[in-house]
């Protein structure tokens, strides 16, 4: 059975950002695949994962991309299932080039963005998570646990420890 989650980069450098989307997911027991496809290196790569993603079972994408960033939009182009775009943070610009590539999509090609980074990567991961809940009350139960843990660790007073 295909993991409901897939998570997509462009390269593998991609992998230390989009592991937190992972990384989360795990925490809450969601499966995931991961893999490299790249918008521009191996198109016919992309083409084939989004086109038969939804045949294969996935139910969320969750696209990392720097710089040009087009893997998320290209992703959304190609599939009905949402997709969550995580910006990527590049030397040259920050991941501002890589926020503004996948937030400016034309109407009618949605693509969820997402923060740039570490913060956007754990979000994709709940973002994901609670589309999944929807149909899947354990994971409903799991995720309102994750959230509750989040606001029980945030401490009242700040010389207070949570």
């Amino acid at each position: 059975m295909t993991a409901p989650i897939a998570i997509i980069m462009g390269s593998q450098s991609d992998w230390e950002t989009m592991r937190h989307t992972a990384e989360t997911l795990e925490a809450l027991g969601v499966a995931a695949d991961t893999r490299i496809v790249s918008a521009h290196r191996t198109p016919d790569r992309l083409f084939s994962f989004a086109k038969g993603a939804k045949a294969a079972g996935y139910k969320v994408i969750v696209a990392g991309a720097g710089g040009a960033a087009h893997l998320p939009g290209m992703a959304a182009a190609l599939t009905e299932l949402p997709v969550f775009g995580v910006p990527v943070e590049s030397r040259t610009l920050k991941g501002i080039d890589s926020l503004y590539s996948i937030v400016q999509m034309p109407a009618g090609i949605p693509v969820g963005t997402l923060a740039i980074g570490k913060a956007g990567a754990i979000n994709a991961a709940l973002l994901a998570a609670a589309v999944l809940a929807l149909s899947d009350p354990a994971l409903s139960d799991r995720l309102a646990a994750w959230r509750k843990a989040q606001t029980d660790a945030v401490a009242e007073r700040p010389e207070e420890k949570a």
